[in-house]
């Protein structure tokens, strides 16, 4: 089972769309899919915006860890061909994950997308937030015969004019009885 995470990203709008160099009339909705995984989620079609559309849409999907980017496209339902792609925009995972920001941080971002000619056509906004997994709480069994392994990670450093991180070395911890 590979590991994941959890992001909920809501497909707010889109502003200034256009098809051809004008203005689009309405049928748009968005495609959201990771770079590291071919499931693809979808909002509804909104049939009344226009060039600036609104969905407000909260889509769930699990990315895996060793996702780079969420590719967010916008569509226009079409009665010939069924939809075609108005404009793509690749959100880079690194713009909500990790740094100082908590994970379970909303984050309101905006994009540009770019058409199939990689010419600019329009802006979507999105909210992303990663969902943090509840853990169970560990119970720790010692006997004179165990062995467990923790490790030490990197924490923010708090203080005066300080911008470092701290950072930690794993340590082994022999728990043993004496006689």
């Amino acid at each position: 089972m590979a590991m994941s995470r959890t992001v909920e990203i809501t497909i707010l709008s889109a502003e200034n769309l256009q098809m051809n160099k004008k203005p689009i009339r309405g049928n748009t909705f968005v495609t959201v899919q990771s770079d590291a995984s071919s499931d693809t989620s979808a909002t509804k079609v909104d049939s009344e915006g226009g060039s600036y559309p609104s969905w407000n849409e909260k889509l769930v999907m699990d990315a895996p860890l060793h996702a780079r980017f969420i590719t967010v496209e916008v569509k226009c339902k079409t009665s010939s061909t069924g939809s075609k792609s108005v404009g793509v925009a690749r959100i880079p995972v690194s713009d909500f994950v990790g740094g100082y920001v908590p994970e379970n941080q909303l984050h309101f971002l905006s994009y540009r997308l770019w058409d199939g000619k990689v010419r600019r056509n329009g802006v979507v906004n999105v909210s992303v937030r990663v969902k943090v997994a509840q853990q169970q709480p560990q119970q720790h069994l010692c006997n004179s015969n165990s062995t467990s392994l923790s490790a030490v990670t990197g924490v923010p450093v708090a203080g005066n004019r300080s911008t470092g991180v701290v950072t930690g070395i794993p340590a082994i911890w022999l728990n043993y009885q004496r006689n």
